[in-house]
């Protein structure tokens, strides 16, 4: 079996006596084609676009490149729909939901837009722009919802985005598009703020993890922006490893929203009888493995396949390095409750990234294979290794007698439960 690692692989040849399990999503072959997909599930919604009248304004906000949607396939399909209920062109705007991310190329533009581009205008949201910034209320946890003035302005708001998981807010998708999809910066940071526990060295939110929106409270936070901003109508799509759309859930915000959410987590969940001393995970390559941030969620999701004090190859290249340029600094605390205090102090979204990495680091050995210099990753409390034999035999020095392995070749796309 090959893992994929950058625009390589790497050879894993275990024993079956030692390589126990292959952890893959049960990801169903689509029946019909993208377009088909999308026009199903707009056509079979509750929803209906007859209240929409013609001089009315529309805006449809979709997310950034960072995170491929389809959205060349279903916006295209939603501005039909609209032109026939009367809406122009010039009635309908794009708005990329950009949370705390850089602003888009003209070329990542035309990616999400496809055929739609340069005929339906596309605008940024900027979440540092106070002028463009408008306050639509606060959550029960004291979240001031300040988003763009284009969504609350206009006379219909359409969200869409992908479902998949999020190792804190559960799953992506649905409401995130408002918060901190197009949310002030304060926002976005209060939200991802309410993963840690009131009060000083009381940890992380056991309820704020992968794959749960049970009282997840960063979950709630968003969900009740999202109710603030009151969408007409949501659309998301997900997609298989290959990154083609397989499903499509339109509607109510939060009913389709849950809806895809279940779907999801019956097909991106793997059933564990046991874990493994040691796990073997490949991000999936490029670009899943581009830097250590986006290389972090097949950390996360191996990690509960992972016995504590057990073992984990982690095959990330990581070509672009760590993903934001304070990233690494977090790594000065060594000491989680030191690291949890600076968090709590001038709380930034990398750093309850980085928090987390050095949390897994410290109740697991961790080697990392990866374009980063040794030093670098020993800071971050891994193990550095430049191949995956180097790494294997490596990992063979903690392992106990009669050890077993579980080997994860697209790790950010299954959840071991």
């Amino acid at each position: 079996m090959h893992l994929k690692y950058g625009s390589t692989s790497f050879f894993l040849d275990l024993p079956p006596d030692r390589l126990t399990g292959i952890i893959l999503p049960s990801v169903p072959d689509p029946a019909t084609s993208p377009a088909e997909i999308i026009t199903s599930a707009l056509d079979t919604c509750q929803f209906s676009l007859s209240t929409f009248r013609p001089g009315e304004r529309v805006v449809i906000i979709t997310s950034d490149i960072t995170r491929y949607t389809g959205s060349e396939v279903y916006l295209p399909l939603l501005v039909e729909r609209l032109n026939l209920q009367g809406i122009p062109d010039e009635d309908i705007e794009i708005l990329i939901a950009l949370g705390i991310h850089r602003p888009q190329t003209p070329h990542e533009h035309e990616r999400i837009l496809g055929e739609l581009y340069g005929r339906i205008r596309v605008r940024d949201h900027d979440c540092d722009d106070s002028a463009q910034l408008v306050s639509i209320g606060r959550t029960s946890n004291g979240i001031d919802v300040r988003i763009n003035r284009l969504a609350v302005e206009a006379d219909h708001l359409i969200l869409t985005g992908v479902i998949g998981f999020h190792y804190f807010a559960g799953f992506g998708g649905g409401r995130k598009s408002v918060l901190p999809g197009i949310a002030s910066r304060q926002a976005c940071m209060a939200s991802h703020f309410a993963v840690l526990n009131p009060g000083a060295g009381s940890g992380k939110n056991l309820r704020a993890v992968t794959g749960n929106l049970d009282n997840n409270p960063v979950h709630q936070a968003m969900n009740e922006a999202c109710t603030l901003a009151a969408p007409d109508f949501i659309l998301n799509t997900v997609l298989s490893p290959e990154k083609q759309i397989i499903a499509a859930f339109a509607g109510h915000w939060h009913e389709a929203h849950e809806n895809g959410c279940r779907y999801y987590r019956e097909h991106f969940s793997y059933p564990l009888a046991e874990k493994a001393e040691l796990v073997i995970v490949s991000c999936g390559g490029f670009p899943k493995d581009i830097n250590l941030i986006q290389a972090h969620k097949s950390m996360e999701y191996a990690a509960q396949a992972l016995k504590d004090g057990g073992v984990m190859i982690l095959l990330a290249e990581c070509r672009d390095g760590f993903g934001n340029s304070t990233f690494f600094s977090w790594f000065r605390y060594k000491l989680l409750d030191q690291f949890e205090a600076a968090l709590r102090e001038k709380y930034e979204i990398n750093g309850q990234t980085a928090y987390s990495i050095l949390q897994k680091a410290q109740r697991f050995r961790i080697i990392l294979v990866s374009e980063f210099p040794g030093q670098q990753v020993a800071e971050m409390g891994m193990l550095p290794a430049g191949t995956f034999d180097e790494a294997l035999q490596l990992a063979k020095r903690f392992l106990p007698k009669g050890w077993k392995a579980l080997a994860m070749p697209e790790g950010g796309s299954v959840l071991p439960v």
